[in-house]
């Protein structure tokens, strides 16, 4: 039962639940407001209706005291009524309705004159009932109807059932207005969802206004835009890769059908200088795809959110890339210098970073040359990996270029590479605060730096 009335209030849409909700505030105001204000009004009512009788009970004693009154005629207002009790009874006041005299009026016959009871409540007769003695042996007895009083607050009653009525339409009806009007946003928003979902149209909505609703759709919008541009992300990198490929595999065809051709009976046939030839074309495409098929999915891998919180020691980071170049070098020297520096990330894809960057070092330089890789803190939170090649450098026409995605300088499309590994750099910088960046350097090659924030001791 419980699940039961949980899906039912989810069911209950956002605008229903705002007038209901404002129907309902409204009507606990006006119920808390008619309650207190029938309480003041009736207390307010009762108590002057005691205070009238009080006064006249006590003007009248005093007066037939006095010897003013000779007798109980008429006097007061229409619904007060007197009576005397003496040594022979009950003495009512001439044409009206006797007050009903109760033990506490009679024993006040034996009091002192100048004696009053407090007023009292008749439940049974709805009157209000007070007596003082205005001479020795003799009680002036007084009563005053409360059915002028009780009719009074019996209309007022209606009258503000009526008025909590009224104001919870028009509290239901303001809701309504408020409703449609305050979340035509969220329409909007829902609509524009619906839309994207159904066309895959990513175009930003109109924003009006500055409310919360406004930062809810301007935050939707910059989702959008974030979407899209992932997307065109994704495009380029299929398309780029596309054309990548187009190559290799119209080379790699072309070997294999020059081989086939070959086996064909009655055609000319290959020297094994020939031969020997197209089979090393062929394994040198396929180490091309290889790679470039490999750093594909690096990058794609790289592409993808993750949660970066692994503690990372730089030194031994780079001291792990180093040895992986080391290894793929021919000849080739390393000037290094290291300083401690710590921070949270990703180990695997920084190795990636720094090793794509010592690859292409010595890729470009000669075998007799120098790699220099220096790491320095810079003293704002941050530190800069340093690495020099002794090559001819980068054009300044490339420099803006080289960490574009299959970006290739005219020095470059001789040598093997897929033209990814420095945009893998650039990536793994961005995800982890820093950036990458490309110059010369003072021995003449090419200089690239990444800079990484963190700090020199571990956390």
């Amino acid at each position: 039962m419980t699940v039961l009335h949980a899906e039912g209030r989810r069911n209950v849409s956002l605008r229903s639940r705002v007038i209901l909700l404002t129907a309902a505030c409204v009507a606990g105001a006006v119920a808390l407001a008619s309650v207190g204000a029938f309480v003041v009004v009736s207390t307010n009512l009762y108590a002057q209706v005691s205070s009238s009788v009080e006064y006249n009970t006590k003007a009248t004693a005093s007066a037939l005291g006095s010897g003013q009154y000779r007798t109980l005629t008429l006097v007061g207002p229409p619904d007060l009524t007197f009576a005397e009790i003496g040594p022979d009874g009950m003495k009512p006041e001439v044409g009206r309705q006797p007050p009903k005299i109760s033990a506490v009026e009679r024993n006040l016959i034996n009091s002192d004159p100048g004696t009053c009871t407090d007023p009292r409540t008749d439940n049974t007769t709805h009157t209000v009932v007070m007596a003082c003695t205005y001479a020795t042996g003799q009680v002036l007895v007084a009563s005053q109807s409360l059915k002028p009083t009780e009719d009074l607050l019996q209309k007022l009653a209606l009258v503000l059932v009526f008025v909590g009525i009224g104001g919870v339409l028009v509290a239901a009806l303001a809701g309504t207005a408020v409703a449609q009007g305050g979340l035509r946003p969220v329409t909007r928003l829902r609509q524009a969802t619906d839309h994207v979902t159904a066309t895959g149209d990513l175009r930003p909505i109109p924003v009006t206004g500055d409310d919360e609703l406004s930062l809810l759709t301007t935050s939707f919008n910059t989702m959008l835009g974030a979407l899209a541009e992932s997307q065109e992300r994704q495009r380029r990198l299929v398309g780029d890769a596309g054309h990548e490929l187009r190559t290799p595999l119209t080379s790699l065809r072309t070997n294999l059908e020059l081989l086939l051709a070959s086996e064909k009976p009655g055609a000319p046939t290959l020297s094994a200088e020939d031969r020997q030839e197209i089979y090393d074309d062929v394994q040198a495409q396929i180490a091309e795809m290889t790679t470039l098929i490999g750093d594909l999915v690096e990058l794609a891998r790289e592409d993808a959110p993750q949660a970066v919180h692994e503690p990372v020691d730089m030194v031994e980071l780079v001291e792990r890339a180093l040895d992986r170049a080391r290894r793929r070098a021919v000849g080739q020297q390393f000037l290094v210098t290291v300083q401690p520096w710590y921070l949270l990330g990703e180990a695997h894809a920084l190795e990636r970073a720094v090793l794509n960057l010592l690859d292409n070092a010595v890729k470009f330089t000669p075998a007799d040359g120098v790699v220099r890789l220096e790491m320095k803190p810079v003293g704002d939170g941050t530190m800069l990996i340093e690495i020099a090649d002794s090559g001819p450098g980068i054009a300044e026409a490339d420099l803006p270029h080289v960490f574009e995605r299959f970006y290739r300088s005219s020095e470059a499309r001789t040598l093997p590479g897929s033209g990814l590994g420095l945009a893998i750099v650039a990536q793994a910088a961005e995800r982890h605060g820093g950036k990458a960046y490309a110059g010369r350097a003072p021995e003449g090659g090419a200089l690239m730096t990444l800079r990484l924030p963190g700090r020199p001791s571990p956390a």
